[in-house]
């Protein structure tokens, strides 16, 4: 718990370019309380931590703690109006969430400022007086018992719960902890056991407030906040239950030095080692298992991944601690294995314990952890301000852990060097302690055991250090090392001066071969910036080939630039390169100090790009297991493919581009590349704390590498070649749909995709549908899924597919097929239209209001403010003032013109309604999918039968981009 007296003030240590205020305090219930004063916020947020998990779960109730979480979201005694919470902080413009983890229980929420104190204290009834109905309980169990039925086939679920299936039964470590209908219905009633009964008793037992932390996160001042919280939460009552932390081990002799076998849902191989330790909650400041994780999850030349990368064996490596408990914790290296990896399984953890030894053998090094300590001061004190719900959420969680001055800080801060702390971690790494976890679909067939929850497959052989010393023996040795000193840490952190306040971005600098788009940093004074550089390409998607070809190239890029990369991603400048339908973008951003070396290197990559063989088969071998595994996505995940290949112009098929990859040898990479690049456009934005004599020349350098010198690899865009992506357009009044089964036959989920297209982009279309979009989401929630229980996924969205504005409904459901649930969205849809015309101007003017307080929210960091410009950038549309129209759009809106905007374009049978509905049966559903071809079709209604005829056939959308090359650049003065 954290330290500290209750009625005495607490320094808490907060970073040097943070401006908020902060206060603990403790109210007279011993609910103790940080409040954050932001007066510069548009959002307000809370979050409280209540320190109880599924640990407490009781025997034969799996899921008890994670059931009563979704249960205290439906109504109150004081607001007892059903799932009112929700719809209060979604139409005032919020978001509201919660978790339950091993040992603790996590509620938030962020909601406009002007709406915060009524929200608060909706909020609060959680915890001081919650009404828990018996519909509401069953229904509530069906929602825990989908969201369980939704995890079955995820892989990460499944090796998590094995792992906690090998340990001591009867330590709270091996619990399942999610829930379903037979823990939370079934076995209960047959014991005799009340469910409801049960869960009111647990929520007295364990929700007291002094087992509480609560985080508000206010515009007002600290005195006000305080008297808000004091008058809302005192009534939150304290039984003054003691916290009794799980303090024994969860694994003893038996479950240690075991190998397992396991079978996984996906294709691929992975391998896990994991040794329980000492938490690093018990010596934060020396911050063992973070120096470890630093060291064993390095990506630098001579690092562990990099020889086993060399090697042929990874494609991926992670180091660091895992979950566990306050006393209690695993530390693991998680390594992805290619299928030569998978066969040299023995030297793979060989290595693994090689370099573990050279550790040990190096001894802990101080040079290392400064280094490790400055990056992480410097990242604290630059740190870019958060969103309120993520800040309150991390703070809360922290605030049970530390005491009250590094409730900011955590763990994040090591900053005393102890050789002996760290090297007691690392002797608890050996063979004797090891738990190892090797998973595959090799081993499909050959396990003999079967994890309850989950069902996985696997099998267990005990292991002796003899066997892993004879593997060292045998392994390569690879030349492993310690990293070398990192060049990338930044040491000029000035912020540059700018003479030119603008608000927009502007264009530079343009030439036949790119254009430069700026905006230096007027807002966050923070030394850093963004470049993106966006490389358009004709040939990157004219054929399935030229897609996979150009994906394959992204990606040994990326694999090239890695060790030397790694660096500056661990000194807070990173990069990432991605493909896309017209070509493929580098963005590089952080610290903009050593911004332009890290450019060059990518650049430099670029231009000097050679095959290399063994590289070119891993990465090869890696897309076709991504390819096999597309059946294993979520249903719902395959509605949405199969929608962006009916709407998108250059799209092409899993299947194609799979059949396509098969084939692929290496000269057709090296054939493919200087084609790929032979003519392109490079569209830019440099932003930040970067000067525009600099911005110039870092593109100006980029222009050289590519075209010019004797034999350029790059040549100017002819003008006809510049490309847009467009979707198609529906046709108004019909009812599109395109029906398949889900293509993995163990998954009973099935889904509905609707798709609605509305209209091109257009400020006073756009706020409309908005506003309905705010309007509608909660009570299409409420309906679909809480009410009728049609699955826990459920989702109403707006979409924007190249600028195409739309509705999207997503549902995914093991109890109902697609037919049904689309008839049951077309039920809700005529229901919302009385809601509509019942709603009062007054209500009306609130939703307004609250959706203007949205789009006027200020950005609060550059990535926010970059994602927004680079948008209008790249979409073509140059709206950089879009907020300021759209509120004035918004300002002239009358409920009669959302309502004549909803018949019109959304409703059932609206003249312009242009409706695709995309329909995935899951096994359980298979002969609702086989009555489906039979089905009778109803007017206006067209069943997609073949997607490339049915494209084909439709005429596009026009592009957003328009007609750019008249654009003049405009002149900045350089600072």
């Amino acid at each position: 718990m954290a330290v500290g007296k209750a009625d005495e003030p607490v320094e808490i240590f907060k970073a040097r370019s943070d401006k908020r205020e902060y206060r603990r305090i403790v109210l007279q219930n011993s609910l103790e309380v940080l409040l954050i004063s932001d007066p510069e916020t548009d959002k307000c947020a809370a979050s409280m931590e209540v320190s109880v998990g599924y640990y407490s779960d009781p025997k034969g109730l799996e899921g008890l703690a994670h059931f009563l979480e979704h249960m205290l979201f439906y109504a109150s005694e004081k607001y007892p109006v059903e799932n009112s919470y929700s719809k209060y902080i979604t139409q005032h413009g919020g978001s509201t969430n919660a978790f339950t983890s091993s040992e603790r229980t996590n509620f938030y929420f962020d909601i406009n400022a002007d709406c915060f104190e009524e929200a608060l204290d909706r909020f609060a009834q959680f915890f001081v007086k919650p009404l828990m109905s018996p519909d509401a309980t069953t229904r509530e169990i069906k929602a825990v018992d989908s969201e369980n039925q939704n995890n079955l086939l995820s892989d990460g679920h499944r090796v998590y719960q094995l792992q906690k299936h090998l340990s001591s039964k009867d330590h709270p470590y091996h619990k399942f902890g999610t829930g379903n209908w037979d823990t939370l219905e079934v076995q209960p009633k047959a014991r005799g056991l009340n469910t409801r009964e049960e869960l009111l008793k647990f929520y007295e037992e364990n929700y007291s407030a002094n087992l509480m932390h609560l985080v508000v996160y206010a515009k007002d001042c600290l005195d006000k906040a305080q008297t808000l919280v004091q008058s809302i939460f005192q009534e939150v009552p304290n039984t003054n239950r003691s916290y009794s932390p799980v303090t024994d081990q969860p694994c003893k002799s038996e479950h240690l030095q075991i190998l397992v076998r396991a079978v996984p849902i996906k294709q691929g191989h992975s391998l896990r080692l994991e040794w329980p330790i000492i938490p690093d909650l018990t010596h934060y400041k020396e911050g063992p298992s973070l120096y470890l994780s630093h060291l064993i999850g390095h990506e630098g030349e001579g690092s562990l991944f990099y020889i086993l990368k060399k090697l042929g064996w990874a494609t991926s490596l992670s180091a660091g601690e895992s979950g566990g408990g306050h006393h209690f914790s695993f530390f693991e290296v998680y390594i992805s294995l290619t299928d030569a990896g998978h066969d040299h399984f023995e030297d793979v953890v060989a290595l693994v314990f090689k370099y573990i030894h050279l550790l040990r053998q190096a001894g802990a090094r101080k040079w290392i952890f400064d280094e490790l300590s400055a990056i992480s001061e410097t990242n604290f004190h630059y740190q870019d301000k958060s969103s309120p719900i993520g800040y309150v959420v991390y703070v809360a969680s922290n605030m049970q852990f530390y005491p009250p001055i590094d409730w900011l800080v955590g763990s994040s801060l090591p900053s005393r060097f102890s050789s002996d702390i760290i090297e007691a971690v690392l002797n608890d790494l050996t063979p004797q302690n090891v738990r190892i976890f090797w998973v595959s679909t090799k081993f499909d067939g050959n396990t003999d055991s079967m994890e309850p929850w989950y069902e996985t497959a696997y099998s267990l052989e005990k292991i002796t250090s003899s066997m892993i010393e004879q593997w060292m023996e045998k392994a390569p040795d690879g030349n492993l090392h310690l990293p070398v000193p990192n060049m990338f840490i930044p040491t000029d952190l000035s912020i540059k001066t700018v003479s030119n306040k603008m608000n927009f971005p502007v264009l530079l600098r343009k030439s036949p071969y790119s254009r430069l788009w700026y905006k230096p940093d007027t807002l966050f004074s923070m030394p850093k910036g963004y470049c993106i550089i966006d490389f358009i390409c004709p040939q990157s998607r004219s054929s399935p080939e030229s897609a996979v070809l150009t994906c394959i190239f992204v990606w040994l890029l990326k694999d090239y630039l890695n060790e030397y990369a790694y660096d500056a991603e661990i000194a807070g400048l990173s990069y990432w390169i991605s493909g896309h339908c017209s070509g493929f973008e580098i963005t590089v951003s952080g610290y903009n100090h050593k911004m332009r070396i890290l450019l060059e290197k990518i650049i430099d990559r670029i231009t000097n790009f050679k095959v290399e063989p063994d590289r070119f088969f891993v990465i090869k071998e890696l897309f076709l297991k991504q390819y096999q595994n597309v059946k294993f996505q979520q249903p719902y995940e395959q509605a949405l493919y199969y929608c962006s290949l009916i709407l998108r112009e250059h799209s092409w098929s899993w299947n194609d581009e799979f059949e396509v990859l098969t084939n692929l040898e290496i000269d057709d990479l090296v054939k493919f590349y200087p084609l790929l690049l032979s003519r392109t456009f490079l569209e830019c934005y440099i932003a930040g704390n970067i000067d525009s004599k600099e911005a110039v020349s870092m593109i100006q350098h980029v222009e050289d590498a590519l075209y010019k010198g004797s034999q350029p690899l790059s040549r100017a865009l002819f003008a006809s070649e510049h490309s847009s992506s467009r979707i198609i357009n529906l046709e108004e009044s019909k009812n599109y749909f395109y029906a398949a089964e889900g293509l993995n036959t163990s998954d009973e989920n099935s889904a509905l995709v609707h798709y609605i297209q509305v209209h091109s982009d257009e400020y006073i279309k756009n706020v409309k549908l908005q506003l309905f979009a705010l309007i509608a989401k909660q009570p299409a929630f409420d309906q679909l899924r809480s009410v009728e229980q049609l699955g826990y996924i459920t989702s109403l969205s707006r979409t924007n597919d190249a600028g195409v504005r739309g509705l999207q409904l997503i549902i995914q459901s093991s109890v109902k097929d697609p037919r049904y649930i689309e008839s049951r969205f077309q039920e809700f849809l005529k229901t919302l239209e009385t809601q509509l015309h019942d709603m009062s101007d007054d209500e009306f003017k609130k939703k307004v209001n609250a959706l203007i307080d949205i789009k006027l929210e200020k950005f609060k960091n550059l990535p926010e403010e970059t994602n927004f410009f680079w948008w209008e950038i790249s979409s073509g549309t140059l709206s950089f003032d879009r907020i300021e129209n759209e509120v004035a759009a918004l300002k002239q809106i009358t409920k009669m013109d959302l309502i004549d905007f909803f018949n019109e374009y959304v409703n059932v049978g609206a003249p312009k309604r242009k409706s695709l509905s995309l329909q995935v049966f899951g096994s359980s559903h298979s002969s609702e999918f086989k009555s489906e071809k039979v089905y009778p079709v109803e007017p206006n209604v067209v069943q997609i039968e073949d997607i490339f005829c049915f494209r084909r056939s439709r005429p596009l959308h026009h592009s957003l981009k328009g007609d750019l090359v008249h654009l003049k650049a405009h002149d900045v003065d350089h600072q």
